[in-house]
């Protein structure tokens, strides 16, 4: 089969088109599946630029995100069949090719148990750009912040392949929600997603824009995806007693704490890896039942995925680079044929 697979940490030309074994199945309870296409996210290229978990083991196939129909199931597999067409957030870590392989290939493979059907009435090219950011968004806003119809939210970022998402949802959830934007093209994309309240980044001041909308009480959630200097600031944004939650490492110094300490905020922290990494079973079986829902929300009209580009697989460091270079909207895909 064709895979891309990551050579030596580096920029996105260690990235290489070759033909290797087609993977077996690891336990009778792993499915082989024939991908369709394989997202792309920005956590892709900080892997490759420096594999934190498996620095030592390479080559290794990149990728967390798939789609694909099942192609092959082990002896004791109770939940597909051949054929089956399924979504799944799995491997892609790094480490050598006998670990969880990444989905920048032809075919992957994974547990029964941390796979999900894939969504009615969307091609296996938009599912497989949604598990990843569905995940993060999810676990932030209904398990960390545990969002309520009738607050407000101010979500950065919002026409990235996170934001868009969490605009969404936070939507469905009946929040209503403002978001930080850099262009009118990318306000019109969070406005059509249910934005309430636009405001461009580059010539105003979020603070002082989320304040005002609150009647200057701030905000009752903020969804950091920037970090740095956006997070610290967002302290500012919420209101006494609200939460912040971020994907990012957080630069707290003393001050900063003191501040959050002082209006009584709430700092959550969001990595959807930890099950992954951390070989959580459990755990990733409750990431999965999360995508089944997704799913539901996709056939039920109240959610959807924007792919901006759908790339061949042997295009991957192309992938990268529009990844690296900032601003795109949605997600990115691969595709295998």
């Amino acid at each position: 089969m064709k895979a891309v697979l990551m050579t030596a940490a580096g920029n996105a030309d260690v990235l290489d088109l070759r033909d290797i074994e087609k993977p077996e199945l690891p336990s009778p309870h792993h499915l082989r599946v024939k991908l369709a296409a394989a997202g792309v996210n920005p956590l892709d290229t900080k892997l490759r630029a420096k594999p934190v978990y498996f620095p030592d083991r390479l080559p290794a196939i990149l990728g967390c995100d798939g789609s694909g129909i099942v192609e092959k199931t082990g002896g004791a597999v109770t939940r597909f069949k051949e054929g089956d067409a399924v979504y799944f957030c799995n491997g892609g870590l790094g480490g050598n090719l006998g670990d969880e392989p990444g989905c920048y290939a032809e075919y992957t493979t994974l547990h029964e148990e941390y796979c999900a059907a894939s969504p009615a009435h969307i091609g296996l090219q938009d599912s497989a750009a949604l598990p990843l950011v569905l995940l993060t968004v999810w676990e932030a806003l209904v398990e960390r912040v545990d969002l309520q119809a009738g607050q407000t939210i101010l979500i950065h970022g919002a026409a990235g392949g996170v934001g868009h998402i969490a605009v969404q949802l936070a939507h469905h959830l009946g929040a209503h929600v403002a978001v930080t934007v850099s262009d009118d093209k990318k306000a019109g994309l969070a406005q059509g997603l249910g934005a309430e309240k636009i405001i461009r980044y580059k010539e105003q001041d979020f603070v002082r824009e989320a304040l005002d909308w609150t009647s200057g009480k701030g905000v009752d959630v903020v969804f950091d995806t920037v970090g740095g200097e956006t997070f610290l600031r967002s302290l500012n944004a919420a209101r006494i007693g609200g939460k912040v939650v971020s994907l990012l490492a957080t630069p707290l110094a003393a001050a900063d704490v003191q501040l959050a300490r002082l209006r009584n905020l709430s700092l959550c922290y969001e990595l959807m890896l930890t099950p992954q990494v951390m070989k959580l079973h459990d755990e990733r079986i409750r990431q999965r039942r999360i995508l089944e829902q997704g799913a539901q929300l996709v056939e039920a009209g109240k959610l959807g995925v924007l792919v901006s580009h759908a790339l061949p697989l042997q295009e991957a460091a192309a992938a990268h680079r529009l990844i690296e270079k900032g601003g795109v909207l949605g997600k990115i895909v691969l595709t295998m044929g």
